[in-house]
């Protein structure tokens, strides 16, 4: 049985205290934008930002002996930056230091580097801005890990579950009571089926897998439409599916010998041989073990109206056979044993009569609900 294990457990507080990190993280953002105004942050960013742009744009022109223009530009630029902020701006100190870092009559590489410097208190309150987006974004990871990790447990609980269903099973049940029966008829109907596409023409039996496809419990593919169209019109639609499958193989020479247009064939049969190739009987098979009585119930009266129209009464009998069985008293007793010999395996059997599947579930159901209290207390944002 595979088993959730400590380290699985350790994912549980593990997510949790990211997510609890996390939400710390996004209050103390947005108490730190609270505390200075969401605007002011804005404006000063923004302005922090010109700044910096105009150190970078200028660098190598208004240095050392560059170009005496871009010096003037430079330094005009920065002026009417520095006079056009707000005299409330947070910050402003920085700007104005800012400006007279880059204020000489010759400027070099270390003056910007000190108007950089001067910048630094505007941009640490314009960052908490980016600071604050930076921990939203992280606080939703981690709610979403919070919730893949919930879903893990779910999951595991479910199969828990199944395996606690199957604890009180009798492995000694007859279960041959219900196999036998099955297995005859999933092979009969194997059996007609084969001979049907073998035999029969092919429009019939795409027709018949057209009609059988809409009804409900039978999980038959619809054929193509395209193809369900050319067998019912072409006279190669008379010819039985594998017949089909032999002339797409046809190089198109030795093909004209059989059909009237050999382009149509293949490119309407050629083109499905996997889905001619994979017909079977297998949407019409009940499998071992059977679906639930209800299921099997539903199943093979839909099944009998399917196998009436290429199988004989022997089969359609041994059908009725099956959906009889799900009326039995005791057909749940033995569906179950018949589960839990075919599903569990020796680990999975000790496990449950050592009752670590039921601690293993008690300890899931304590983190499920540590996890759903935690996703409650920090809601999507």
């Amino acid at each position: 049985m595979r088993s959730t294990s400590e380290a699985d457990a350790g994912d549980t507080d593990a997510v949790l205290a990211d997510l609890e990190a996390a939400a710390a993280d996004l209050a103390a953002a947005e108490d730190a934008v609270e505390a200075v105004g969401e605007d002011d942050a804005r404006r000063v960013g923004d302005a922090v930002d010109e700044a910096r742009q105009l150190l970078a744009k200028y660098a190598d022109s208004a240095t050392g002996t560059g170009d005496f223009q871009a010096y003037l530009e430079f330094q005009e630029r920065v002026a009417d930056l520095v006079e056009g902020l707000d005299d409330d701006l947070p910050r402003r100190e920085a700007f104005e230091d800012y400006e007279s870092a880059v204020d000489g009559r010759r400027l070099s590489e270390s003056d910007f580097e000190d108007a950089r410097e001067a910048l630094e208190p505007a941009a640490a309150l314009g960052d908490r801005l980016e600071t604050r987006r930076d921990a939203l974004a992280d606080y939703r990871e981690a709610r979403r890990a919070v919730r893949k990790r919930r879903d893990a447990v779910e999951d595991r609980l479910g199969e828990l579950r199944r395996l606690a269903d199957l604890a009180d099973a009798d492995l000694d049940a007859p279960v041959e009571r219900l196999r036998d029966p099955v297995e005859r008829y999933d092979e009969a109907v194997a059996a007609a089926f084969d001979a049907f596409e073998r035999e029969a023409p092919a429009r019939e039996v795409l027709e018949l897998v057209a009609t059988a496809s809409e009804r409900a419990f039978v999980d038959f593919e619809a054929p193509p439409g395209e193809l369900l169209d050319y067998v019912r019109s072409a006279e190669v639609g008379t010819e039985p599916v594998p017949r089909l499958l032999e002339y797409a193989g046809y190089s198109r020479s030795k093909l004209s010998h059989y059909v009237d247009s050999t382009d149509e064939l293949k490119r309407v049969v050629a083109t499905r041989q996997t889905y001619l190739e994979r017909l079977s009987a297998a949407p019409l098979t009940v499998g071992w073990p059977p679906p639930a009585a209800a299921t099997l119930r539903r199943r093979a009266r839909a099944y009998e109206s399917v196998v009436r129209g290429f199988a004989d009464e022997d089969v359609v009998a041994r059908c009725r056979e099956v959906r009889e069985l799900t009326h039995r008293d005791d057909y749940d007793d033995i569906r179950r044993a018949a589960v839990a010999r075919d599903e569990l395996t020796d680990e999975q059997r000790r496990a449950l009569q050592e009752g670590r599947v039921e601690r293993e579930r008690e300890r899931l159901a304590d983190e499920r609900e540590r996890l759903a209290a935690a996703l409650e207390d920090h809601p999507g944002r």
